[in-house]
């Protein structure tokens, strides 16, 4: 094949590419389908279009949100349960407190009664965010030589983090200060074990 036509191939590629994005964005800006999606995916979400726009502009809006949170915080749940492993063995769960223990025992036992599927096989997944800073600053000893900037830098981060998690949870907007705040926020999270 000539550089000509292999120049020619690129440059069609290329243009394709820019044209979908800006479609992308106009679908995004004017809140419309141009129905460019298969229709499998189109099947999935005909229901979708029965919400208010409004809420439907919103929720794209707080997606990224969402998955950042979502994404930090099973990385959370795995780093404390790959630490407490590898400083407790195999029974790690036996070292967090009796009341996070009971109240795990509760969350499992309401959503097998409820007859849905069950969200996980680890415990740790049926506890609060806020019940894992508590299994992390109860078991100290486990997390000290990743988090050296202290104990209180970490309590003060994720409560942080617990705060901003309760408008993204509950499907709420955040605020603009606030999404700068998630931001910095998570900076320091990453900061806390440099």
């Amino acid at each position: 094949m000539n550089n000509d036509i292999l120049e020619k191939i690129q440059f069609f590629c290329l243009s394709n590419s820019i044209a979908e994005h800006q479609l992308d964005i106009i679908e995004n800006n004017l809140d419309i389908d141009l129905q460019r999606k298969s229709k499998e995916e189109i099947k999935r979400r005909d229901y979708y279009y029965q919400f208010d726009s409004e809420f439907r502009i919103e929720a794209r809006k707080m997606a990224e949100h969402y998955e950042v949170f979502y994404c930090l915080e099973k990385s959370i749940r795995r780093l404390i349960m790959e630490l407490m492993k590898e400083k407790y063995g195999e029974n790690w769960w036996d070292n967090v407190k009796e009341d996070i223990r009971r109240n795990v025992e509760q969350n499992i036992k309401r959503e097998e009664d409820s007859g849905f599927t069950t969200r996980s096989e680890e415990k740790i997944d049926y506890t609060t965010f806020g019940e894992l800073s508590q299994i992390v600053t109860g078991n100290w000893e486990a997390f000290e030589g990743l988090f050296k900037k202290g104990q209180r830098a970490f309590q003060r981060i994720t409560t942080n983090l617990n705060q901003l998690r309760g408008p993204i949870a509950h499907c709420c907007p955040l605020a603009e200060d606030e999404i700068v705040r998630l931001e910095l926020t998570v900076k320091d999270w990453f900061r806390l074990m440099e």
